[in-house]
């Protein structure tokens, strides 16, 4: 770890990062009430001060925590995935599945087959989880609604978009999915991620929670295909992608390396600092419904679940602030694997001469000038392929 690095861990340290900070204004508001409350630090919340003998228990504590948070099904449905479609494509075949996670539900999903295994056969596989909006028939690089398989592939698709047919041209198999409520999930073509949200919540349940229990159930499904390398088996996610992408990497250690193509930040903090009013005295919300999972901000943010990850390879792509970066790489070193930890900024913040460097976020900012605070460029966010597929080729044919 660099000198600035381990600067930047230390003042991390024990304490609460927001104690300090003001509540907004009027002592009877009840919002100050609620964020006083959130202020407590996290149970599972990295400790820079963690020996390397102590990283599997807090790892272990982590998935466990996460595991009560998703309420997952106790039983799995037990028919098994079926094929449904199939068409060749330039260099690859196209496949459509029908998994069964739930009783009464049907989830489809793509695999993208190469040609020529790249990396050998069986072949190393990568989940591709999209971000909001976003449909797995855009990752594919498929028209939108072309769920038989009967049109052709999209001319020239938009690689900052298509994730999982990136993956397949680089000899991988691609498996592409929908979120709930999106694409062939979506409800009459509503992406309503409200009302699911809000039903799920109501029953105890939660968006996320559904969301990785879908993409698990696939998952397993992965690791049965006899063209699939069972121990290369990588999870990208893109923007809302990288959130099941987490709650599956603390359960699954199966699961061999991560692409968290999004910017890292604490959400916690986000809510407790992005508070600035406006004109008719209104305070911006930190997340939609789809992101809510009760007690969750109790236990950990998302840089403490990346750095739970460790030792197994993560690459970060859309930055963050340094001081998240650096508690990562100080869990990675910890866990005896500093090498299998890679960050990198927008390029707008490449240049370190050009982010700004925060102990904490200041409170009574507004969302622009949080994104401006933790180095984040919104019109830049895509996948970053560029970085990306250097990087997985390098992490399998150095572990072959």
């Amino acid at each position: 770890m660099n000198y600035i690095s381990k600067i930047l861990v230390a003042a991390i340290g024990l304490t609460c990062l927001y104690a300090d900070a003001q509540e907004p204004s009027g002592a009877t508001s009840s919002r100050s009430v609620a964020t006083s409350l959130m202020r407590p630090v996290p149970k599972y919340e990295y400790n820079p001060a963690a020996r390397p003998a102590d990283m599997q228990a807090w790892r272990e504590g982590v998935g466990q925590a996460m595991h009560s948070l998703m309420t997952h099904p106790a039983a799995r449905v037990q028919a098994p995935a079926r094929l449904v479609a199939k068409a060749k494509r330039d260099g690859y075949t196209l496949e459509r599945w029908e998994s069964y996670p739930l009783e009464g539900a049907v989830v489809p999903y793509l695999v993208l087959v190469p040609d020529s295994m790249a990396y050998g056969s069986p072949s190393p596989a990568v989940l591709c989880i999209p971000g909001f909006g976003q449909t797995k028939e855009l990752m594919a690089g498929e028209p939108a609604g072309n769920y038989d398989l009967s049109k052709p592939a999209v001319e020239n698709p938009v690689p900052e978009r298509s994730q999982a047919l990136q993956y397949v041209k680089k000899g991988l198999i691609a498996v592409a999915v929908d979120n709930p409520s999106s694409g062939e999930l979506s409800d009459n073509g509503v992406f309503d991620y409200v009302v699911t949200s809000r039903f799920l919540l109501e029953q105890g349940w939660n968006y996320l929670g559904l969301s990785a229990w879908q993409d698990e159930v696939i998952l397993d499904e992965i690791m049965k295909r006899p063209d699939v390398r069972k121990d290369r088996v990588i999870v990208s996610g893109f923007s809302l992608g990288t959130e099941p992408l987490m709650a599956l990497g603390v359960q699954r250690p199966d699961i061999f390396a991560f692409v968290y193509n999004d910017f890292l930040c604490r959400t916690r903090e986000r809510a407790l600092t992005m508070d600035k009013p406006d004109s008719n005295g209104l305070r911006p919300f930190p997340n939609n419904i789809e992101h809510l999972i009760p007690n969750f901000l109790t236990y950990f943010d998302f840089p403490d679940i990346v750095a739970a990850l460790s030792p197994r390879p993560v690459i970060c792509t859309e930055g963050g602030m340094d001081r998240d970066f650096a508690a990562v790489a100080d869990a990675y070193e910890a866990s005896g694997a500093p090498e299998a930890f890679s960050a990198h900024h927008y390029p707008k913040y490449a240049d370190p001469a050009n982010r700004v460097v925060l102990d904490k976020m200041p409170q009574g900012v507004d969302r622009d000038e949080f994104f401006r605070l933790a180095n984040v460029d919104p019109p830049s966010h895509g996948f970053k392929h560029g970085l990306i597929l250097p990087w997985v080729d390098k992490l399998l044919r150095s572990n072959p």
